[in-house]
């Protein structure tokens, strides 16, 4: 891993380099034997300041919203009845549900069918909470972040970019409320 220019490298066994944005961070996937980080952080230059530009809307935002005061008990709960609905429409074969804070992530859905739920999401409102439970029990039907899987997402959440943007701008509220 190497610090270059406000962004985070990592080498993995991937055969493309990847750009992502972590929690308002540019972090950049490469392969073991990449070289010019330069060149490809220039080729994207366009797609990185777009992205900073939402997550700067993100965090002036997140200046005028409050966030919710639920405990662990009332967030499980609500988790629980959230999913019992979300399994049965979408026929998800659900194993087990995890409640765990996450440093990245709202929620993950794995291979073996497991929910892991961020304990953050407390702090949501309840429409995000059901866009998040939502969105990870429609990978059990799409994995990737594909036109098919946005398409599922739609049918339920036809404003999922608004959902998505609302999610950043509570991203970075949690985060200061907990520094």
């Amino acid at each position: 891993m190497d610090k270059i220019e406000n962004c985070t490298v990592y080498y993995h066994d991937v055969k493309h380099p990847r750009l992502e944005f972590k929690t308002g961070k540019l972090v950049l996937i490469l392969p073991k034997n990449f070289k010019n980080h330069e060149a490809l952080i220039q080729k994207h230059q366009k797609w990185i300041q777009r992205k900073l530009k939402i997550i700067e809307e993100a965090v002036q935002e997140a200046e005028r919203k409050e966030v919710s005061s639920r405990d662990d008990t009332q967030l499980k709960e609500l988790v629980n009845n959230i999913i019992k609905k979300y399994k049965q429409e979408l026929k998800v074969n659900l194993n087990k549900i995890f409640f765990r804070k996450m440093k990245t992530k709202w929620a993950s859905y794995s291979r073996k069918n497991n929910l892991t739920v961020n304990k953050l999401l407390k702090y949501l409102p309840t429409n995000l909470i059901e866009y998040v439970l939502y969105h990870e029990l429609a990978h059990y039907i799409e994995k990737k972040h594909n036109q098919k899987f946005w398409k599922i997402i739609k049918t339920r959440h036809p404003d999922y970019e608004n959902k998505e943007k609302e999610l950043l701008t509570y991203w970075f509220i949690i985060q200061n409320k907990l520094q």
